[in-house]
């Protein structure tokens, strides 16, 4: 009898839905840490399993967090600031 494509047969993880919020942001967290090495060394396919199981996870936080907060320097407007401020800075008297 042959044997399953173990690459197949293996579970995708936890439910993002089923996981507190404390895992989930656990979970967020250790992907986000492996994420260059597995970019850089990862197989196809264990790039291509991070990135969905990266997207399913940042999807469920961002569902059950709509209203997270968000630092002025991480939006457009904030970064234009940034700049004009050093622009202001690098004139001369």
């Amino acid at each position: 009898m042959a044997q399953p494509d173990t690459a197949h047969a293996r579970p995708q993880g936890i439910s993002p839905h089923a996981l507190g919020n404390d895992t989930l942001l656990h979970e967020l967290e250790q992907l986000h840490r492996t994420r260059h090495e597995t970019f850089l060394y990862g197989s196809e396919d264990a790039l291509k399993r991070h990135t969905l199981r990266t997207g399913q996870l940042e999807a469920e936080y961002l569902h059950r967090f709509p209203n997270r907060l968000v630092t002025a320097g991480r939006t457009r407007a904030g970064a234009r600031a940034r700049d004009a401020a050093v622009r202001a800075e690098a004139l001369p008297e």
